[in-house]
Formats: C-alpha cells, structure tokens, sequence
C-alpha cells in the first residue's frame, strides 16, 4: 500500500510511484501486522461546555489543529517528485531515462581473425582439391599485414595472436606440400631406380 504525504490518499497499486491526485511522489505505507494495535485516529475537539460553568472565558480549549503532512526529506534533491511537479502540468508519458551509456569500441582486428580462418581452413580442408593453395597465401598475407598495422597503430589494430595463427596455420599448409611433393618425388625416383 502506498500513501501520498501531501493529500494522504491512499492507493493500492504497487506499480503507482506518483500521486494521481497532485503528482507527488507515494511512500510505502507499512502493512499492518495482526498483533498489532489499531491505530490511532484524532478525532476533532468535543464541542465546549455550556457558557457560565466549567471552561468558559479564556480558559475555553482551542481546538487541535491538524497535523502538517511530513515531507520529502528521504528524497534527494532534484528527484522525480522532489517539488518540481506543480499541480495542473501533464506529466509526460514515459517519464525520463538515462541516456544511454557510450559505446566503447575496442581495436580493429578483422583482418586478424580472416586470416585464423584461412589458416585453419588450409590445414583442414584445404587439402581437398588442393583450395589451400588459395587459403593458405591469404592468411598469410592478411596476417603480416594486420601486424604491421598493429606494429603501426596499436590503439587502433589489435588481434596480433589470431594474425600469428593465420599466417603459422598458412606456413604449415606449405610446409605439409612441400613434404608431400618431396615425398611423392622421392617415391618415384624410388620406382624408378628399381625397375633398372
């Protein structure tokens, strides 16, 4: 339960964050517990005695006035209900939010992660009708160029160990060819020798 501290309306919405009476901002009113005492009501002064006995002249009670309502000190200053809103504006719909927090962009490293995938495509699938010999410079080459441009501007180009991966993965690619056709040569000078 949430109660205005200017009108003392009460509201039973839980989502109500504002007076829809005069805009103030709710405070929670504490839920009453069942061992609890009712509580207490002022009620208005009793009416005076009759004139000429007890309590007349200036002796008469004065009535008790009513109790100012508490205000927004829990609030800090410049807070939604905090006093801005003046009885009779439309609120907006909505209400304010935060601007959103600034992007941060870190280093550009694309180039970097393009040749890793080249690489590893060459040692994976590459040997398949031979399409690393395509990936294979193309890591390598994006890779070396990426570190150049880390060596150059480092707050702008990052990614140097996947720019190390491509162009390692891409060197093994050639290095694994070179051995094969080293291989294959040798196997044939091999058969070749024995049949003499």
């Amino acid at each position: 339960m949430k109660r205005c501290p200017t009108c003392n309306r009460t509201f039973e919405e839980d989502w109500l964050a504002f007076c829809t009476q005069d805009g103030t901002t709710l405070l929670d009113e504490p839920t009453a517990r069942p061992d609890a005492p009712p509580p207490t009501i002022l009620s208005s002064a009793p009416p005076p005695p009759p004139s000429g006995g007890f309590g007349s002249g200036q002796f008469q009670p004065q009535p008790v006035p009513p109790p100012p309502p508490p205000s927004n000190l829990a609030q800090p200053f410049g807070a939604p209900g905090a006093g801005q809103f003046q009885p009779g504006q439309q609120m907006q719909p909505g209400g304010w939010s935060a601007p959103p927090p600034p992007t941060i962009q870190g280093p550009r490293q694309g180039l970097a992660v393009a040749s890793m995938i080249c690489g590893l495509f060459s040692i994976t699938f590459g040997w398949c009708c031979y399409l690393g010999t395509l990936s294979a410079p193309a890591a390598i080459g994006m890779g070396i160029y990426q570190l150049v441009q880390i060596k150059n501007k480092p707050d702008e180009a990052g990614g140097k160990p996947l720019a190390i991966v491509g162009i390692t993965t891409g060197a093994v690619y050639f290095l694994g060819l070179i051995l094969i056709i080293l291989l294959y040569g040798a196997a044939i000078l091999m058969g070749g020798l024995s049949n003499r």
